[in-house]
């Protein structure tokens, strides 16, 4: 269920940006690229058409290479951290569980 949630996230979040981008490329307000490339740096986790164009763009913009990789970078710490922090939840939530088992527990013994 989690990952399937995390998949939906990913594409959503992916899509979102992709969207800001090309409203960006119209407006002035916005860097149409950077989401871009941002969009399409979410959505390579989860379909192969964006990760070839990625490819395709790191070969022909080797500049924008090096911008990708940091993007890719930051989103791995992203990732790690709201990783970290679900983990940290469900132990607490494990612990709190048994606290509250616990007296019940050894209430029906009596």
């Amino acid at each position: 269920m989690r990952t399937r949630l995390k998949h939906v996230a990913i594409q959503v979040a992916g899509w979102a940006f992709i969207l800001l981008g090309i409203v960006g490329l119209f407006l002035p307000i916005l860097q149409g690229i950077l989401f871009l490339m941002v969009g399409l740096t979410f959505l390579s986790a989860e379909y192969v058409w964006a990760h070839r164009l990625l490819a395709h763009l790191r070969m022909r913009f080797p500049t924008l290479h090096l911008q990708i990789k940091k993007a890719k970078a930051w989103a791995g710490r992203w990732r790690q951290r709201s990783d970290a922090g679900s983990q940290e939840q469900k132990l607490e939530q494990d612990s709190s569980r048994q606290a509250r088992q616990s007296p019940g527990i050894e209430g029906k013994d009596k």
